[in-house]
């Protein structure tokens, strides 16, 4: 099983910098409502929860070019 490294840091309340082995990301919004995520990679990440087992994401990456 290979090590694994990942820390998330509260910036603000409802804003999040997670910071990876290879990369980092920035989320914003809290646990009710739409949840945005951008990466130093360039992906984009829109998620929601839903009520019961439902949840909705989608995942955009950055053109490169």
């Amino acid at each position: 099983m290979p090590i694994t490294f990942r820390k998330s840091f509260q910036i603000l309340p409802g804003v999040r910098l997670n910071v990876g082995r290879r990369s980092w990301s920035i989320t914003t919004g809290g646990r009710r409502g739409p949840r945005r995520t951008v990466s130093s990679t360039g992906r984009r990440t829109t998620s929601m929860n839903l009520p019961g087992p439902f949840g909705w994401r989608r995942t955009t990456r950055r053109r490169s070019g």
